[in-house]
């Protein structure tokens, strides 16, 4: 499972700079949450052929010293509680302030890795005034520029470096599909979950999740077997003032990447929120299985047409990947829940569906010829056979004569196509093109 990377340090820094950088792209997942308090990102990054994912504190807080040294510290410890490496960020320009002591001083009583990486530095003489950041007792710093990416290679080779070793996981004899139960704070997911296990006799055991933030369930119905894996029930850390929405950020992290599928449970009298469609497309981009369990449907004033519009706005929010089952459920009275289930089942089968490749080119090459890509300087291309890729996700590679000239509105055509005909309802599809 990937390390998680925490950015911390006081606002105006740079450390959401620094996170765009890491991330590296513009479709990267990013939350930003308008509050009182702070605005959060997170994302996947990669170096030297490793994936973690980083999460920015974000810059929070308007106010007092006392209000400011009370928020940046529950962040804080948040952040060494959750996260396998911390990256504290400091500004050359300003030199040390009340505040980075503060961080700093909590920092030193960790045993998690803790590199302080001082920011704006892009000449020699602010190397040179970057050594009074020795005084906050981190020992070696590393600096950088997060606006022209001057040294930040430097502090990503230190990063991996710093990542602990992780045993592998003993697999089961059988290994078990896992569901993950994901979302934000207060949408039900307690409630689903006790609601099924308060209902269903089909429970065999309770195992301890083989991470450290996170409760399976087995569970055995429909003659299909599978963890469920509880992100609600998570005992709450010792001497940790428990910011919820941060908190659940980061067990859905964990959560997302170590699972197959994720139902992701929102409140219905809240709506498709910001933070709900940054744990989906953390999923998506991950290549999970997604079914949207909209809770709390029985709380709605509704008529005729409540469903179908609420469904289509959710639809709108999730554009371009709208093949995802959307359920009404109410985990107070039960309804719908087993049928949620059920959905989530048929998404695993669709997941690690096979399709034969003359029964994909007897379908999709004569589509293909009726609407081949579209000529680009003169240039006709020609795509004459196409194949599923053996991974774990469904992959699609179509060999073409110039694929360098199609050109992504194609890339969606295809993909739609391939719904059309087949049920990858619920599940990331990749398309690529190859030179015959």
């Amino acid at each position: 499972m990937n390390n998680i990377v925490a950015i911390v340090g006081r606002p105006n820094v740079g450390k959401s700079t620094l996170f765009n950088r890491l991330i590296q792209r513009r479709e990267a997942i990013v939350d930003s949450v308008s509050g009182v308090t702070r605005d959060r990102n997170y994302g996947k990054s990669e170096w030297n052929g490793k994936e973690f994912s980083v999460i920015d504190t974000g810059g929070y807080v308007r106010g007092s010293d006392d209000v400011f040294e009370g928020e940046i510290r529950k962040q804080v410890e948040l952040a060494i509680d959750e996260a396998d490496v911390i990256i504290f960020v400091v500004d050359v320009e300003e030199g040390i302030t009340p505040m980075d002591a503060a961080v700093s001083k909590l920092l030193r009583k960790v045993t998690k890795p803790v590199l302080l990486a001082v920011n704006k530095v892009d000449n020699a003489m602010r190397e040179k005034d970057a050594v009074e950041f020795y005084n906050l007792g981190l020992g070696e710093y590393f600096t950088f520029a997060s606006i022209s990416g001057s040294g930040t290679g430097d502090l990503l080779d230190a990063l991996i470096e710093a990542f602990p070793e992780k045993p592998e996981p003993v697999k089961e004899e059988v290994e078990l599909p896992r569901f993950a139960v994901v979302g934000r704070p207060n949408a039900g997911k307690s409630s689903f979950i006790n609601a099924l296990i308060g209902e269903d006799r089909y429970i065999v055991t309770d195992i301890a999740g083989t991470t450290r933030d996170s409760i399976d369930t087995k569970f055995d119905r429909f003659g299909f077997e599978f963890n469920l894996v509880d992100t609600a029930g998570i005992r709450r850390k010792a001497k940790v003032k428990e910011d919820l929405e941060f908190y659940s950020v980061m067990r859905s992290v964990r959560a997302i990447e170590h699972s197959d599928i994720c139902i992701l449970v929102i409140d219905a009298t809240r709506g498709f929120e910001g933070q709900d469609q940054s744990i989906f497309w953390l999923a998506e981009k991950n290549r999970k299985g997604v079914v949207i369990l909209v809770n709390k449907w029985d709380l709605v004033e509704k008529d005729t047409h409540s469903t179908r519009e609420y469904e289509a706005q959710i639809r709108q929010e999730l554009q371009p990947f709208t093949d995802v089952p959307i359920l009404f459920v109410s985990a107070m009275t039960k309804q719908r829940l087993l049928k949620s289930l059920e959905t989530a089942v048929q998404v695993f089968e669709n997941r690690k569906q096979r399709i034969a490749t003359s029964k994909l080119n007897d379908l999709m090459l004569p589509i293909i010829e009726n609407m081949p890509p579209p000529a680009l300087k003169g240039k006709y291309v020609k795509i004459k056979y196409c194949m599923q890729l053996p991974t774990p996700t469904p992959q699609f590679v179509f060999f073409a004569n110039m694929p360098q000239y199609i050109k992504e509105p194609y890339k969606r055509f295809i993909e739609n196509k391939l719904r059309e005909h087949f049920d990858f309802s619920g599940v990331p599809i990749d398309i690529y093109f190859r030179q015959k």
